[in-house]
């Protein structure tokens, strides 16, 4: 008699009513990407605006002040333009709770953006001293502009970093896998990220001879980026698929490729205008995509339950082999 073998058929990952077990990231694109990207660059281009001030390199400074004061005001109407309406990120100052990165990125991006404004209008209007705004302003005004600007810029040092890597934080935050299992490289590859765009910024607006710092800081933000990158997708596991799968695998791959090739160039781009346009389009556009990446692996993971069952019973697994092996306690 022919014995019947069982037969089991393999696990589906699937929830209630095919709905995945968390909810999907809401944010949309471009607006949620191009804040993401937006708010890094403003970060890293104030940082490099104040050692380019107190190193001398005044040309490098300015360029440094207007970019970081023009990412900060893009970032923020991206911003609210995710929102929906201005009044919610209003609203979302009516709290100061230094728990919740939410409230923390807001207060960030809003003291933030008000101290690269002050440190970048002196330096735009000292361009221009005999006309327009500048002309019309009271004396006792114009002379103190500078020191405000002088004084803003110095504080953008320390709101700078915050800025650049808070938007990692708030995603590592969540519930989204892919988001919250990369909670060490995230901070890193954003940093890095937006150091080569700040980088990129400053070698496509700054004279070549007073550009090196701003080269510098393009090739050390591509290597930090890349690695960042590396350590996060092999590091996860299971989790790091959506890195390099799908539509976030494919803009992440071209992100990788622009910010390496970025770098390389950066690091040669003093030598001719062509190298440099091309160095710094290929950061700008890599820091970009980068962001577009990460976004859509966060959604991939989310809406795939496997990314949220198979971790959560592994450790269950682990916590269970390891009280398994703890001696018993004798009790008197």
């Amino acid at each position: 008699m022919r014995r019947e073998e069982a037969m089991v058929p393999e696990a589906e990952f699937r929830s209630y009513y095919g709905q995945p077990v968390i909810k999907s990231p809401v944010w949309h694109e471009p607006h949620m990407p191009a804040y993401l990207y937006l708010g890094g660059l403003s970060g890293a281009a104030a940082v490099m605006g104040v050692m380019a001030g107190l190193s001398g390199r005044d040309r490098l400074a300015l360029t440094s002040r207007v970019t970081a004061a023009l990412g900060a005001t893009a970032g923020a109407a991206f911003l609210v333009a995710e929102l929906g309406r201005p009044e919610r990120f209003l609203n979302m100052l009516r709290v100061f709770k230094p728990t919740s990165p939410m409230s923390m990125g807001s207060w960030t991006l809003a003291v933030h953006s008000g101290l690269t404004a002050v440190a970048a209008a002196p330096a735009v209007l000292a361009t221009r001293p005999a006309s327009g705004i500048a002309a019309s302003l009271p004396s006792t005004v114009t002379a103190v502009l500078p020191a405000a600007g002088d004084a803003a810029i110095l504080a953008s040092g320390v709101t700078g970093p915050l800025m650049a890597t808070y938007t990692a934080v708030l995603l590592a935050d969540t519930a989204v896998p892919a988001w919250h299992e990369a909670h060490r490289e995230l901070p890193f590859l954003f940093a890095g990220s937006a150091l080569a765009a700040a980088g990129a910024a400053g070698m496509l607006a700054t004279p070549r001879a007073q550009a090196g710092p701003a080269r510098a800081v393009a090739v050390l933000g591509a290597a930090l980026e890349t690695a960042a990158g590396t350590v996060l997708e092999s590091r996860l596991g299971l989790v790091g698929e959506p890195y390099h799968q799908g539509r976030a695998g494919r803009l992440l791959r071209v992100a990788r490729v622009l910010t390496a090739g970025g770098g390389l160039l950066a690091a040669v781009a003093g030598r001719g205008r062509v190298l440099t346009a091309l160095s710094g389009l290929a950061l700008t556009a890599g820091s970009l995509v980068t962001r577009f990446g990460i976004l859509e692996a966060g959604r991939a993971s989310a809406a795939d339950p496997k990314y949220t069952v198979v971790p959560q019973r592994r450790r269950l697994e682990g916590e269970g082999r390891a009280s398994a092996r703890a001696p018993a306690r004798m009790w008197p």
